[in-house]
């Protein structure tokens, strides 16, 4: 496999937007390894599933035996990136820009060797103590007004309501220097990213030949969208966030079952791993019985087990059947609903009364009260660890010793533990 078989696998999987000469570009991959670079700006303490395309371009690279340089825009992330933005983004202060680092970077490696094939850097180390006077001189002599004013995240937003403020449109120099101090220091010769970067990564380009007389590539994945109008990853409660604090792996796993037959074919090319030969044959067999959603699942468990490992792909199906499949319960498909479903902590003693599911009711907040639990009850409205309730004396009994998973209709679930007070 010779190093630019990088650019056929991409190719393949519909992951190519704007390049530099490919001819040249593939002759300098087939020369040996190359130092390639993305950069991802702190401005939230998680990177989304929007940042996913570019990072996995990273992880490709490294796999086709090439050298990444993950950048963690500590600089540029005070300034905030105009491409793609019709608003200016809120300005961050160092505190909260250390700890969005921090939680970046290791992000970034889950799916980099960082410190191994991969490096892990952060602009602020060659911009911070540069004056503004030195910037003007070493940076914006090299780049005209007008090769600015010419690019798309610009003039879009010279053109909007909001204009473009002089710190955002500085944002461009700094990306540039980034390309140009990288170059310098770890001999890179290539920056990647989103189609929205490419006026930001040609800019770069053009300082590196302008300053050093050396010709450097680049190359812009398309960002992703989906076919029924939403944005991708978006929710009705928001963005999908690759950390598990602010997204639930369970939720992760969800959002892509959930996915359009539509677009399920092109995530897995460009959100997984998965060779382009065993994409062809997951699809093969979703088009035999689309009703199964086969692919869904294989999509869903493969970004899952890449963010958070394969214990949460588990625990997701697990929490999944508890919730929907209508299996019977066990102790570890109720242990998964933890932090999925509302939870009440209980005593033992509260169900060894006369009514101990209407006791259960009102402990967890299911019904409001016994009056309601019992009404509720003998309109066959609930449910105690998947059987249905008959009569308010009915006994229950703990999933090992621990568990009920209380439900109310169809939608209204709330795990009860024992032992926990």
């Amino acid at each position: 496999m010779t190093g630019a078989a990088i650019i056929d696998d991409l190719l393949a999987r519909g992951l190519i937007h704007d390049h530099t000469d490919e001819a040249g570009l593939r002759r300098r991959l087939d020369a040996g390894p190359i130092k390639v670079y993305c950069g991802f700006d702190p401005t939230a303490d998680s990177l989304h599933i929007g940042n996913l395309v570019p990072l996995l371009l990273l992880r490709r690279f490294q796999d086709f035996g090439h050298r990444p340089i993950a950048l963690a825009g500590g600089a540029t992330g005070m300034v905030g990136d105009p491409s793609g933005r019709s608003d200016e983004r809120n300005l961050l202060d160092s505190d909260v820009l250390d700890h969005n680092l921090a939680a970046i970077k290791l992000q970034l490696g889950l799916l980099l060797d960082i410190g191994g094939q991969a490096q892990l850097v952060d602009n602020r180390d060659w911009i911070v103590d540069v004056t503004v006077l030195e910037f003007l001189r070493d940076v914006g002599k090299y780049v005209t007004i007008n090769t600015m004013l010419a690019k798309e995240s610009i003039k879009a937003r010279l053109d909007g309501e909001q204009g473009l403020s002089f710190t955002e449109f500085s944002y461009m120099l700094l990306q540039a220097n980034d390309f140009v101090a990288l170059h310098d220091r770890h001999g890179c010769e290539m920056q990647v990213g989103g189609s929205d970067q490419w006026g930001n990564i040609t800019a770069g380009i053009d300082m590196i030949r302008r300053r050093a007389g050396v010709a450097v590539h680049g190359l812009t994945v398309p960002l992703i969208t989906r076919s029924d109008g939403a944005k991708f990853g978006k929710t009705a409660d928001g963005a999908v966030w690759l950390g598990a604090d602010r997204t639930l792996p369970y939720e992760f796993h969800q959002y892509f079952l959930r996915t359009d037959d539509r677009d399920v074919e092109r995530f897995l090319l460009q959100l997984t791993l998965l060779p382009v030969s065993r994409v062809t044959e997951i699809m093969a067999e979703h088009e035999s019985a689309p009703e199964i959603r086969h692919a869904q699942n294989e999509l869903a468990d493969a970004v899952t087990a890449l963010i958070h490992g394969p214990d949460e792909v588990r625990r997701s199906r697990l929490a999944a059947g508890a919730l929907f499949g209508g299996e019977l319960l066990d102790g570890e498909s109720l242990d998964a609903l933890r932090g999925i479903v509302p939870e009440t902590d209980i005593d033992g003693s509260l169900i060894a009364g006369e009514e101990p599911v209407v006791d259960l009711l009102v402990a967890t907040g299911v019904c409001s009260s016994k009056g309601d639990a019992r009404r509720t009850i003998e309109q066959g409205g609930i449910r105690i660890n998947g059987a249905k309730v008959q009569a308010a004396t009915t006994a229950i009994a703990a999933v090992d010793g621990r568990y009920f998973l209380v439900q109310r209709g169809k939608k209204q679930r709330h795990l009860a533990v024992v032992g926990a007070v």
